[in-house]
């Protein structure tokens, strides 16, 4: 969707100077792990030409990482558990 916006533009015969740099920044946000839906938001609130948002999208931020945070913990149960579960089976099957 983001590349489909870049590509047109360029059909359209504008070229960004700033190009690169929005890249780069989507890029950052993509490997954070944030959807493309919250990066079209946060687009606008950059300051300067870095990766630092305005404080007003900060506490969205927070939100963000808190339910990350929480996926992860998430996903660690889960992996502990399937962990037990896979030692069990193997300590049964020596029996066998």
């Amino acid at each position: 969707m983001l590349g489909q916006s870049v590509h047109g533009a360029q059909q359209r015969g504008r070229n960004d100077a700033g190009a690169p740099a929005t890249v780069a920044r989507i890029r950052t946000l993509l490997a954070a792990g944030l959807p493309t839906k919250v990066i079209s938001q946060l687009m606008p609130c950059f300051l300067g030409d870095g990766t630092e948002l305005q404080a007003c999208v900060l506490d969205h931020i927070r939100t963000q990482l808190g339910e990350l945070d929480s996926r992860i913990a998430d996903l660690t149960r889960a992996g502990s558990a399937l962990g037990d579960i896979l030692d069990a089976s193997t300590r049964a099957l020596a029996h066998v």
